[in-house]
């Protein structure tokens, strides 16, 4: 009975063969590349170009280029991707099938005014998005990814993606040994005090002389300089140079394979 109960015969042949793990392994490669809608596109837009997709200009006239078993992509301001291949023996005026899906999420969204201090700590400004289960973003090591628009050397402006994968910020909640029974069961989430993560201490940043420079004006005002600066390095580029960002955060924590046969992705 023992040797029956232990057995692996009565298992799936696909979680015997352990064919799955090499698709759970890709599904959650895109996963940890894909923190927001940008890198979403981006992730998405790599995979169809080894595929055989073509990227084509939207706004371009279509006539001519488009072949019978051809395809192709284009992206909408870097958070929208239309893919589509045409069949060997369509015919204009033939019907054709629309797949649907978002590249969003809910989750904390740096605002435009991303200052903000409250009891010696620097903090990130932050509002929810979407119809998240907020309770489960305390306590998680968090980075920031998203657009960065910068201003290039001869005026114009670019767009360049950002992805800091390491804990820059947490939104921290207080020991369970320090709040009563009553007062654990009384608590609701205020989404504006309650969610803002901690970015650095205020002394730490007076010790090493990072702090506000009266001089800023305009956008950069608004701004945690911390964030701007953080965000520069990474782009390696001047903080005088951006001009506005859409930036999120997100949990830092890779994807895993769990279970006994390795049937579940947590992500």
């Amino acid at each position: 009975a023992f040797a029956s109960a232990a057995s692996t015969s009565s298992l799936p042949p696909l979680i015997n063969m352990k064919e799955h793990i090499p698709i759970a392994k890709r599904a959650m490669e895109y996963f940890d590349k894909s923190p927001d809608p940008f890198h979403v596109v981006q992730a998405s837009t790599d995979m169809l170009e080894k595929a055989g997709f073509i990227e084509i200009d939207k706004v371009s006239p279509y006539k001519g280029l488009l072949q019978p078993g051809g395809k192709y992509f284009f992206t909408q301001n870097k958070s929208t991707l239309v893919a589509f291949s045409v069949g060997q023996k369509y015919k204009p005026g033939n019907g054709f099938k629309i797949i649907g899906a978002h590249t969003d999420t809910p989750n904390l969204k740096v605002k435009p005014r991303s200052k903000r201090k409250a009891e010696g700590c620097i903090q990130l400004g932050v509002e929810t998005y979407g119809g998240g289960l907020w309770h489960t973003w305390f306590d998680r090591d968090l980075g920031i990814s998203g657009k960065i628009l910068v201003r290039a050397a001869d005026g114009s402006i670019e767009q360049k993606l950002v992805k800091i994968n390491r804990a820059l910020c947490r939104v921290p909640t207080l020991c369970i040994h320090l709040q009563t029974a009553t007062e654990r069961e009384a608590f609701k989430i205020n989404k504006e005090d309650h969610m803002s993560p901690i970015l650095a201490l205020e002394a730490k940043n007076a010790l090493t002389g990072s702090k506000d420079k009266e001089e800023v004006d305009g956008w950069s005002a608004n701004q945690e300089p911390l964030l701007l600066q953080v965000l520069a390095d990474e782009l390696e580029i001047s903080v005088n140079d951006i001009a506005d960002f859409e930036l999120n955060l997100f949990d830092t924590q890779p994807a895993s394979l769990g279970g006994i046969h390795s049937e579940f992705i947590h992500s």
